[in-house]
Parts: structure tokens; sequence; C-alpha cells
């Protein structure tokens, strides 16, 4: 039975309370299905078709290859790609051969990846020939013993199918149909991707399971440099499993896998959960509103999880009429509120409703989530499967009662286990409550009378961009090395698509008077991804301080919220 803050009126009744992860790793998930359906699509990606059987056989002949590059147990293996074939291959070859994937956002910039290098101290990665130069870039710009040994290198065309190309948008064709030259590696070797998926060697003996690490996926914060989430099998199969199981997942599901899959929603929710359930991902590299219309028509896809910006840019696209999207069982996402408005399209046009989930990259995703039958909109959800979640007070740690607002902190088994040699950031993050271990999310919020959480405001700093976190600590420490800026402060401004941008407020250094908005933004684009990078400079003589001479970024930003 559900959990006394689960009422029975919200819980849905085919459902236990809470579920037991597989003792298994996640590479049993594709193994087993490669036996139950072995014919069955797992990937399609631009008419090239990948099988259970073909995915499980690259995958272990790429964990062959990774064994003879001196891949061990527990050893950390970079993957910077978008969404493709490749990618999944990756993660799965990573858990076969016992190691540990670090997905990395390939919109970051070689200064960026740096500390993804150094701080896994990982030997191998793998990624895109397009993405190459930039990892490359920032191996070669390290001590050689610190840098890549190994980068193992694909092409798009690696895994679309030959021909005529089909499907591929022609603004992408450049993009994806290119051969690119693959760059030098100072400290190592460069491996082309077929040469390691046809020569593989053997792999090793399976020996991780459910306790052993399997992502080391990256934070950023409130100070400092991105974190480390170390994510075991079980913290990921859990949500993998329970996510198939709230959303009726199948064999027979084709999901439309546009999320970025180095995104902890996107890599659980919809990766790893449909291979669990063995399922069709439909595989998209990235956004693009007419294909995605086109691909849910065509391959009939079941199951979408978005952001409400990809929604709101298909339901105005003048081809909309002639999209079939009929087939969508399922509809939902997290990271932004979904705008009233366009819900009320989605379910007067479509019969869908929009199922609105919560999690974070520390709980491998999701620790609240709508039931699909009966979601309220702009609301996080209830408790999910194994989930103990609670509204507390800031200071003391206890429970408050309903509609009363303070922490969201969440007990689970997908709650992580720390962070990656940051003890001491992970005894401020889990805490104990009860004799149990719970993730302090930051976020403050409430529980209704129905069991429904909803999220009111931050107890951190952080700007929301289409479902991209942004750390203004992050994004100041890069302003204040612009040879023009004496200080800056990061605040969100409101956006009618992205939910919130990134705003910087910057005093100039009187020799620099001359520098303007345009300068300050292309700057920043060549060094820091692009969802990072401040759409808005104001341009201030003094920032506000406190007596001890602190910024006071709260009044700078109410002061935004205010125009608003």
């Amino acid at each position: 039975m559900p959990n006394d803050k689960q009422s029975p009126k919200t819980w849905p009744r085919r459902f236990p309370a809470s579920i037991e992860p597989p003792a298994t790793s996640l590479w049993d998930s594709v193994a087993v299905n490669a036996r139950r359906y072995p014919d069955r699509a797992a990937l399609m990606f631009f008419g090239s078709r990948t099988t259970y059987r073909e995915l499980k056989e690259a995958s272990e002949r790429l964990a062959g290859r990774l064994h003879t590059l001196g891949v061990e147990r527990g050893d950390r293996v970079l993957v910077v790609m978008q969404n493709c074939p490749q990618l999944v291959i990756s993660h799965l070859a990573i858990a076969r051969a016992n190691a540990v994937v670090v997905p990395v956002n390939p919109m970051n910039r070689a200064e960026e990846m740096r500390h993804y290098i150094s701080d896994a101290r990982a030997k191998v990665g793998i990624t895109t020939a397009d993405l190459a130069p930039e990892l490359a870039a920032a191996s070669n710009a390290m001590e050689l013993d610190e840098g890549l040994a190994h980068l193992l290198v694909s092409h798009f065309t690696d895994a679309i199918a030959p021909g005529d190309r089909p499907g591929v948008p022609s603004q992408w064709r450049d993009w994806l149909l290119s051969r690119h030259e693959l760059p030098k590696l100072a400290s190592g070797s460069v491996h082309h991707w077929r040469d390691a998926i046809e020569t593989g060697g053997k792999s090793p003996d399976l020996e991780v399971a459910r306790d052993d690490l399997a992502l080391l996926p990256y934070t950023s914060g409130t100070t400092g440099l991105p974190k480390g989430c170390m994510l075991t099998h079980g913290n990921v199969m859990h949500n993998a499993v329970g996510s198939s199981l709230w959303l009726g997942m199948t064999p027979e599901t084709a999901n439309l896998t546009v999320l970025p899959l180095f995104h902890i929603t996107g890599l659980v929710c919809v990766m790893h959960a449909s291979i669990f359930s063995g399922g069709t991902m439909v595989i998209m590299p990235r956004w693009n509103r007419e294909l995605a219309g086109q691909l849910i028509s065509q391959y009939r896809v079941s199951h979408w999880t978005s952001i409400p910006t990809m929604i709101i840019d298909l339901l105005a696209s003048p081809n909309l009429g002639s999209f079939n999207l009929s087939s969508l069982a399922y509809i939902g996402g997290g990271g932004a509120a979904m705008p009233q408005a366009v819900a009320e399209t989605l379910l007067d046009k479509f019969g869908l409703k929009f199922v609105e989930g919560y999690g974070m990259t520390e709980s491998a995703a999701v620790t609240l989530f709508n039931p699909c039958d009966d979601p309220k909109l702009q609301c996080l959800g209830i408790p999910f499967l194994s989930v103990d979640a609670r509204i507390v007070d800031f200071e003391s740690g206890a429970e408050l009662p309903d509609n009363e607002q303070g922490e969201i902190v969440v007990h689970g088994p997908q709650v992580f286990k720390g962070y990656w040699k940051r003890d001491e950031a992970s005894r401020e993050t889990l805490v104990t409550i009860d004799g149990k271990t719970f993730l302090r999310t930051g976020d403050i919020g409430y529980r209704d009378a129905d069991g429904y959480y909803f999220i009111t405001d931050r107890l951190k700093r952080m700007i929301n961009a289409s479902g991209y976190k942004v750390w203004p600590a992050e994004i100041e420490t890069l302003l204040f090395r612009h040879p023009a800026i004496q200080e800056a402060c990061v605040i969100a401004s409101k956006d009618d698509y992205r939910g919130e941008t990134v705003k910087a407020v910057v005093v100039v250094k009187p020799s620099h008077a001359g520098v303007n908005e345009d300068e300050i933004i292309a700057w920043c684009r060549t060094r820091v991804s692009s969802y990072k990078v401040p759409r808005f400079i104001k341009f201030a003589d003094s920032l506000p301080k406190s007596a001890s001479g602190k910024v006071m970024w709260r009044v700078l930003q109410e002061t935004e919220l205010r125009k608003t």
C-alpha cells in the first residue's frame, strides 16, 4: 500500500507503493531482450534499424576494444555525443566492460571539458567527429600524463542508412553527412569507431551488479566547478524500471528520443527505460519540429518525454495538420512548467494530458511524478514508486503539514551515493531524518491536501533555461575573466519560450568604457555552452552590496522579476 502521504485518491491503484531494483547491472536489460526479441527494433535513426541482437553484439565488440585499451573495472569513460545509436552502444559497452559512464554535454567547449577529464581521471573518451576537435583540444591543453590516452571517434554516417539518407533535414546534411578530419591527441591515440566495432577484442567477464557505480554525471552548483554524482546500477535501474511501469511501456512502445541522452532524464527515463521494456527508440540528434512530427507519424510513436518548449514549437508548425499524432498515448516531462494554454490545446485538439514529473541528477531523475490518469498542471506530482518525500522546515528539519512551505526532501533507492571526491558537499546534501538518508533538493514548495507537490521558489541560485540548469556562479566566474569587466552578477530573466534565460548585470572598468553588449556576449560564446551564454547584458555603475561587501543578487533578481 502507498504510505500515508499518498492518499488513495491520488495513488494509481494498479501500482505497488515500492519496487525493488533488479540485482543485475544495466547491461542485463539489453542481454535479456536480445534473447527475448532478437529481431525487434531497438533503435531507429534516419532509416537505419538496429535490432536488439545487433545492439548487444555491437556493444560487446566495443566493450572488448575498451578492454584491450586498458579500461578496467570502475574506470571512468567520457561519452560526448548528441543523440545517436553510437551513444547508446557506448553506454552499454562501458557497462559491459565493468566501467563507469561519464556523460558530457556536447555543447560544452574545450575549456569546460578539461574539468571532466581531470576530475573523473578519465583516460578514454568516445565522441563524434564533429565534436572530436573540442574534446582533443581540452585534452591537449592538459599535462601529458593527465590527458586522454585514447579517443574513439565516430561519424554520424556510421549509423545512418546509405543511399539518399532518408529523412535528414536539409539544414543538417552538412553536419550529419560530412566526413570530418580527425584531430591529433597529444597524450595518446585516436581510433576510428568502425575499427573499434569491427575488430574489438573479447569482452571481460561481467563483474558489476546493483551496488557498483554505473554513471558519473556532473552537476554544477552555487559555487565552484561541476561535481560528479555517483549513481549505481541500482539507482538507475530503479528509475528505469519504475518509469516503464508508471508510463505503461511495453515491447510495443515507440519512444521519440529527442530529449538529450547526456541529460539524466533522457538517459534514465527514456533510454534505459526503453531498453528495459524492450521497446523502440526513435532517435533524433537534436530538436526539429518538422522532423518530430514526421517521425511520430511514420513510426506511430506512443511515448514522448519532452520539455514544454518543444511542444510549444511543434504546435506552432504550419504543417501541424499534416502530422498524425493519434498514436501518442503519453506525453510529459519536466524541467520547466507547462503553460496552461498549451496544455489545454494538447487536451482539446489531441486528447492528451501533459504529465509533469520532477527529479534531479542526484536522484537518477524522477522522484515525484503526476499520475498519468490524474495529473495536475504546473505541479511536480506525487511521490514516485519507493519514494518518501517530505516538506521540512529549513532550520529544524521537522516535517511540515499540508499547504505550508518548506524545503522538499526525498528518500528512495534512486538517491545517489554522494558527490565524487566531494565529501563535504555530500554531507551538506544528504541528511538523516528519522534514521533514513534524505536528499536535500534545495527547492522550496508545499504539498496540497491531495498529496501533490508544488514548487514555489529555490534555496539555490539556479536558472532553468528550457530544462538546462545554469548556475550563476559559473557564469560570474567566467565574466570576471573578461578584460573589461570589473564586477558581475548573473540573474534569471523571464523568457516566454525558454521559461528563463541568462542575464548579466556588469560594472565595466573605466579603461574599457567603450565595450558593448554584443562584444561581451560573443566573447562568452567562445568559452561556454550556448545555453549558458548571457542573452542580455545590463551595464551598471555599481552593484548592490551588503554591509559585509557581498553582492546582493536577490535584490537584482527581485527587481528583474517585478519588470515582468
